[in-house]
């Protein structure tokens, strides 16, 4: 798959190796502007209120499989909408999901040592969902289908919660969700 990481942080970084590592393509774009054009997927690992600017950097979005991993905290979503994923859909009107945006970056090079894959909570478009999923599992996650794109507002919600568990002693962390007898 050719995939386009809009964003060179930690995030975008990290999953740009583990993509590379499963035999993807990747492009990396950071604050220059860049071609998506030709990926199949296109990753957006921004600061949540730089979303709306690197989106104007980048051409070759129109109905582009996309993926949010932004995070907002403490910001409101763009005017007129629930989420920043909503946002996106809007700019690019192909299949979108939020997904990545719970997980902690400084622990991506602990996940090739779990005993079981880590859960990865994605909500979205049923038409995205191939695509993000493959690459869930492929930077070592089990991906957790949340719903439809409404529910998007709702997972940007949960980071506060899982900011506290994390800064309450936890540190940097991954979840397992999973019906019982799979644990």
């Amino acid at each position: 798959m050719k995939i386009a990481v809009v964003g060179r942080g930690n995030v975008g970084g990290g999953l740009a190796r583990f993509w590379r590592d499963a035999g993807h393509e990747v492009n990396e774009i950071g604050k220059e502007s860049g071609d998506v054009s030709g990926a199949d997927a296109v990753l957006f690992a921004v600061p949540g209120p730089a979303l709306a600017d690197a989106i104007e950097n980048v051409q070759g979005l129109e109905g582009k499989t996309t993926i949010d991993a932004t995070n907002l905290i403490g910001n409101e979503p763009p005017s007129g909408f629930q989420s920043n994923a909503e946002f996106l859909k809007s700019k690019t009107n192909g299949p979108t999901a939020k997904s990545f945006n719970l997980n902690f970056a400084r622990a991506y090079e602990q996940l090739k040592n779990t005993r079981a894959r880590p859960s990865n909570i994605w909500t979205g478009d049923e038409e995205a969902r191939a695509v993000v999923e493959q690459l869930n599992r492929d930077a070592g996650y089990e991906p957790v289908y949340a719903g439809g794109l409404e529910n998007a507002r709702a997972q940007e919600a949960m980071l506060g919660m899982f900011f506290a568990i994390n800064q309450n002693g936890l540190g940097p962390f991954v979840y397992r969700m999973a019906p019982p007898d799979k644990l």
